[in-house]
């Protein structure tokens, strides 16, 4: 969604990640938004007005009165702004926001505001995790107000570990949700979607798997969020994580959890997108305890797991129903022949012959079936990706 002509407060306050603003307010100028920019004394510390002024073509606000002691009306300028965003928001602003302590033209705007207001904090690690910051936190959530989570990564201190701020991207798409969630074509919508392979235990050392990620699985959900979804996560062994108030993770291993975990939230969804990449076959006996390298062969009998998708299908009353094919030969025919066996909606196809698609990569490339279309794409990161196979089923619904 365009910001075109929403007008944003950036508050940014003394912490070192106040550098990424410049970045952070030329993407909003670019969308085509209105920002004001205001900066406590120690933020200038760490970014010049003279800077961030250029970029957002705006007056750089530090104080209640300028240079030439004209006084800087705080009640007009909170009343002007759609939106407030404090970033990065240190501890001591956090303290500020949640016990109401007024002493600077930054509090003073806030304090006068009736719009809706994102916090993302930046601190050191220890900082972060401190009780008071954890108890301010919850406050200002308590107060409506919606919290970016800090990320982990390198820290200014040279440690590493949560309290790094959240990527511009997060931060710039997190702004766009605030401004598209109420006219969404997901808003209040139940979404389930599931993510990465299954592990079917031969051992408890080895296991049957796959190459997937999780990262498609991820992305889908995390944009599902931002548009106003609610969903319901269900991911098999990944590394990837999706930090949004409106996704509910549930970790499992095997195809049995995966199975029983879908069907605990499949009635009540609305839209259930299944990118899981399940296997197919688990072993009929799991040893309990480490099979030995006695001999130089070893036969492994597998059974069918459940077809998850199929029973889905089978089962559906009013869910649109998405599966993925990922293929190898025949890969449109396989497909459209998977879509209609599964009584599915919609299908996802991409093939490991296209380069950079599949598993294991940032990027993708699919082509989605309906019974009645075909809408092929280029090659782009997962994170567009989610973005069109998301627009397409807002289409549809």
């Amino acid at each position: 969604m365009s910001l075109q002509g929403k007008k944003i407060i950036l508050g940014i306050t003394g912490g070192i990640a106040a550098y990424k603003m410049n970045y952070l307010v030329r993407d909003f100028i670019k969308a085509g938004a209105d920002v004001r920019v205001i900066m406590t004394h120690s933020a200038t510390d760490f970014i010049s007005p003279l800077t961030l002024s250029t970029l957002s073509k705006n007056k750089v606000y530090t104080d209640f009165y300028d240079d030439h002691k004209t006084w800087n009306n705080h009640v007009e300028l909170a009343l002007w702004a759609d939106l407030i965003l404090m970033a990065p928001c240190t501890a001591n602003t956090l303290a500020k926001m949640a016990y109401g302590l007024c002493d600077n033209f930054l509090m003073a705007v806030y304090m006068s505001a009736k719009c809706p207001v994102i916090i993302a904090p930046a601190m050191d690690l220890d900082m972060y995790v401190h009780p008071a910051v954890a108890k301010n936190l919850r406050t200002l959530e308590e107060f409506g107000h919606q919290i970016i989570p800090a990320e982990v990564g390198e820290l200014a201190s040279g440690l590493v570990g949560q309290g790094r701020l959240a990527e511009l991207e997060t931060i710039f798409r997190t702004v766009e949700d605030q401004f598209s969630k109420h006219t969404s074509a997901f808003t209040g919508k139940r979404f389930l979607i599931t993510a990465g392979p299954t592990y079917e235990n031969i051992d408890p050392v080895r296991f049957i798997g796959n190459h997937s990620s999780g990262k498609m699985g991820f992305d889908l959900a995390k944009e599902a969020a931002r548009r106003g979804a609610e969903v319901i996560l269900i991911s098999g062994p990944s590394s990837q994580q999706a930090d949004h108030p409106n996704i509910k993770i549930y970790r499992v291993t095997s195809a049995q959890e995966m199975f029983d975990e879908v069907f605990k939230y499949y009635q009540d969804s609305d839209v259930a997108i299944m990118s899981a990449a399940v296997a197919d076959y688990t072993p009929k006996v799991k040893a309990t305890e480490k099979i030995k390298k006695d001999e130089s062969e070893l036969s492994i009998e597998l059974i069918k797991n459940k077809d998850i998708l199929r029973i889905m299908g089978e089962q559906k009353t009013h869910q649109f129903l998405v599966g993925f094919a990922l293929e190898t030969q025949n890969e449109e025919t396989n497909a459209k022949a998977k879509l209609v066996k599964k009584n599915l909606d919609m299908i996802v196809l991409n093939s490991l012959r296209d380069e950079g698609a599949g598993f294991a990569n940032a990027t993708n490339k699919v082509t989605i079936f309906t019974r009645t279309e075909e809408r092929s794409f280029s090659l782009k990161s997962k994170e567009e990706v989610a973005r069109d196979i998301l627009d397409f089923v807002a289409e549809k619904l």
